[in-house]
């Protein structure tokens, strides 16, 4: 046996350069991995001084069917319809599911993890809050838990992100308005909650370059998770102050572009894509409340179930112990037509 002390299991894969569950089922039956693999892992019990401790391993073997799934915002119903759509599949999966949300609170999702950690679940399913995150706190966690990251991720966490291709949702509204009337300009927080929405607008800026267009980016004030009355607040100032230079507003997120539609009502401006109407209105998500609108809300259609059912999928074959470099899985979107654009 070597001379180097090796403190608990975590660590040992990280020196192997093997996860940590394919350490653990190796422990609890060797014939269950790969040949190799049990090679490396007996190579390297000879040169570190380690041994897991039996009643650990048998607490985990108990608890492999826990799988923790977080948001950041539940009670938006964008993470309401992911969360239910990703509990679905772990349940048909033979997993039980415990949903936490951290309610737009980096405390409350630091709190969250370390929770998570005494459960000690088979894995966890994590929307990170994004800019509110504490980075350094996701990062330990994921070393010491198997975790796929969802909807948005710091780079390189994880075993793997899954998500949205934003760009491209930029890319295909953009397209689409420019063809159908006047190029549009885009709506957004100028400190927005989520990362996607920086996406989102470099991809909006490239595609206006791409068609020749002039990028008009409107920027409001707000901060947090009440993207509706953020998006009111400012629309109506933005609308009074002339700040939109063409007929048609591209709103970075469904939530603000309900919020875009009531101050729009609020300044007596129809919108529409009808002669009589003033303005067009179009969004990206496809929010679940975006199609009872008035009117209803052209937007960009995110790929729920195979988010949901890919990131899941990933985190199973990670509990069972399949080995495989991090991966990237971004979706594209759908363009949804309704009559605001």
């Amino acid at each position: 046996m070597g001379t180097t002390k090796v403190r608990n299991m975590e660590e040992f894969a990280a020196r192997v350069g093997i996860s940590r569950p394919t350490v653990s089922k190796y422990f609890n039956d060797p014939e269950s991995v790969r040949p190799s693999t049990r090679a490396r892992i007996e190579k390297a019990l000879e040169r570190y001084d380690y041994r897991p401790n039996i009643f650990a391993v048998n607490q985990n073997r108990k608890l492999t069917k826990n799988v923790g799934i977080v948001v950041p915002y539940l009670a938006d119903p964008f993470f309401a319809e992911l969360a239910r759509k990703a509990e679905q599949h772990c349940i048909a999966a033979g997993y039980r599911p415990t949903l936490f949300s951290a309610h737009g609170s980096r405390a409350l999702e630091n709190e969250i993890l370390e929770t998570l950690r005494a459960m000690k679940p088979a894995g966890v399913l994590l929307a990170p809050l994004g800019r509110g995150s504490d980075r350094a706190a996701i990062e330990s966690f994921c070393r010491d838990v198997p975790t796929v990251l969802f909807d948005n991720a710091p780079a390189d966490l994880g075993l793997a992100f899954v998500g949205s291709d934003n760009r491209q949702f930029a890319m295909l509204i953009v397209d689409y308005l420019c063809r159908t009337g006047e190029p549009p300009c885009f709506f957004e927080m100028k400190n927005p909650a989520n990362p996607n929405a920086n996406r989102r607008r470099l991809g909006y800026i490239q595609a206006m370059e791409r068609f020749g267009q002039e990028p008009r980016v409107v920027q409001v004030e707000g901060e947090g998770w009440s993207f509706e009355e953020i998006g009111r607040r400012g629309g109506l100032k933005a609308l009074a102050a002339g700040q939109f230079t063409t007929n048609t507003v591209l709103c970075s997120n469904d939530r603000l572009a309900i919020g875009f539609l009531t101050a729009c009502y609020e300044s007596k401006i129809q919108v529409g894509r009808d002669s009589g109407s003033r303005i067009r209105v179009a969004g990206q998500d496809d929010h679940p409340f975006s199609r009872y609108t008035c009117p209803p809300l052209t937007t960009i259609a995110q790929d729920y179930d195979a988010i949901s059912r890919s990131a899941a999928e990933i985190l199973f074959r990670a509990i069972e112990g399949a080995e495989k470099p991090r991966e990237t899985l971004l979706f594209e979107g759908r363009l949804v037509m309704r009559d605001s654009a």
